[in-house]
């Protein structure tokens, strides 16, 4: 997989189409100032391909890594990722901080399911994502944020919050009319659902507007302005 052009300095890495591989697109957001990466891949292997598919591209190193929450196949590719500045919204730091303190391992991940069976999806999806444990390491985000923060670049960071995940962050591009959206309105983990549990259609509307051509989910593809609501209106 290559990355493309979505609109302006916007690029997009995309996701595994295959659901179980729990693979997100990423996206890079160019600029002369130092370019600005959205998530960090799903594993250490996963940022490798993201960085040699930049070098084929002629696309810059990022000097910013945006999180947009702090769900694993968000955030586990950071520690290949020497030397960025890591942003994120205050609350996943702290709950990262907690996640980079278990002794991760395929050992580990097998003991958790066991232990219960309803992180059987996601713990799976994880070993298979790693192919090696060597200096893997889960990274809070060096510089955090509570409500907005925008970037020398001019890059914003909106936190929206949500059920997905209490640090849900969107990254607005103004002058490329993209807006990010992560999984800000996916219900929440598998693990973690109920019965009642659906997509925050009212948020998306909420985000959805004039400002914004394009719209990007972390496991599906870009949406114009139009596609969005008549998705949403479905």
């Amino acid at each position: 997989m290559t990355f493309h052009q979505l609109a302006g300095r916007v690029w997009i890495f995309p996701g595994d189409p295959e659901p179980d591989n729990v693979q997100p697109a990423v996206a890079l957001i160019t600029d002369e100032r130092g370019s600005v990466l959205v998530d960090a891949g799903h594993s250490p292997g996963h940022a490798r391909e993201i960085r040699a598919a930049l070098t084929i591209s002629g696309l810059p190193e990022p000097r910013w890594l945006v999180y947009t929450h702090h769900h694993w196949d968000h955030v586990w590719g950071a520690c290949a990722w020497p030397g960025v500045e890591i942003v994120g919204h205050v609350a996943g730091e702290r709950l990262l901080r907690d996640e980079a303190a278990r002794p991760w391992s395929h050992r580990y991940l097998r003991e958790q399911v066991r232990a219960n069976p309803r992180l059987g999806p996601s713990f799976r999806a994880r070993a298979l994502a790693m192919d090696s444990w060597d200096d893997f390491t889960v990274l809070p985000p060096t510089r955090t944020f509570t409500d907005e923060l925008t970037l020398p670049t001019g890059v914003r960071l909106r936190h929206v919050g949500g059920g997905h995940a209490p640090d849900s962050t969107v990254v607005l591009v103004p002058d490329s009319a993209v807006m990010l959206l992560g999984d800000c309105f996916y219900p929440p983990p598998a693990h973690l659902r109920g019965p009642g549990d659906a997509p925050d259609l009212a948020l998306v509307r909420r985000l959805l507007g004039p400002d914004h051509h394009w719209y990007v989910a972390s496991h599906t593809d870009p949406m114009t302005l139009d596609e969005a609501r008549a998705a949403v209106a479905a």
